[in-house]
């Protein structure tokens, strides 16, 4: 099991009240799956991924990632985990704008340590595995919304994290590249990468293989597709 999220829960002190954002979440979700999370706004779902995510910590409840009780890591594991074995990609990118689509990816390999000619390697092979090769030296204000997306999955998967969480990415993009964009995180998908998807789409939700839905900060169903 790669997560196993147990009555996990999350509050927030908004002045003297209380918020309770998360109220028991129960989640097991094994190596190899592509889920989607679904939910209105203040359902819960972007605090979940903030959790499984290691950017938050829960108020109470328990969380395993790899066989880790990320409860009781340090801020220093927790960025670790997040640099070795997570990927984010986000609806706006996140993309350095100066930088070509090679530096871009080629950034947390810097954070990892890793050696200068692994990295390049690294870097040109998921370029183009997102189908990039031609664009490894273009800014992100020379390519595309779609392009750009590509760029950010890239760098979601070089450092070759267990999980690659996928924030609204299709947000910002028209239906065509969008549809283009879940097809290559389908095609990952197939080749082992977990995935876990946030979206409030239902046509997106519905092309992974088990969509969740949250509201109220509670799992209100858990469906297999």
């Amino acid at each position: 099991m790669i997560i196993q999220t147990t009555n996990l829960k999350r509050f927030f002190q908004v002045g003297s009240e209380k918020v309770e954002a998360l109220k028991g979440i129960n989640l097991s979700v094994e190596e190899g799956e592509f889920l989607s999370i679904m939910g209105p706004s203040g359902s819960g779902k972007t605090t979940l991924m903030n959790i499984i995510g290691c950017l938050d910590t829960p108020s109470s409840g328990t969380y395993f990632l790899n066989d880790k009780l990320v409860n009781e890591l340090s801020d220093d594991e927790l960025a670790n985990i997040r640099n070795k074995e997570i990927g984010f990609v986000f609806q706006s990118f996140h993309l350095l704008g100066k930088n070509s689509a090679l530096n871009n990816v080629l950034l947390p390999m810097k954070y990892a340590g890793i050696k200068e000619d692994e990295a390049i390697f690294r870097a040109k092979d998921v370029l183009e595995k997102v189908g990039l090769t031609d664009r490894i030296n273009h800014s992100p204000s020379e390519l595309s919304g779609g392009q750009q997306q590509r760029v950010a999955i890239a760098r979601a998967l070089v450092n070759k994290p267990s999980i690659i969480f996928a924030d609204e990415p299709t947000g910002n993009l028209d239906s065509q590249t969008g549809t283009d964009v879940m097809n290559l995180f389908k095609e990952l998908n197939d080749q082992g990468q977990t995935i876990i998807l946030i979206t409030h789409e239902e046509d997106i939700a519905m092309q992974s293989n088990r969509i969740i839905n949250i509201r109220d900060g509670l799992i209100e169903s858990d469906l297999r597709i």
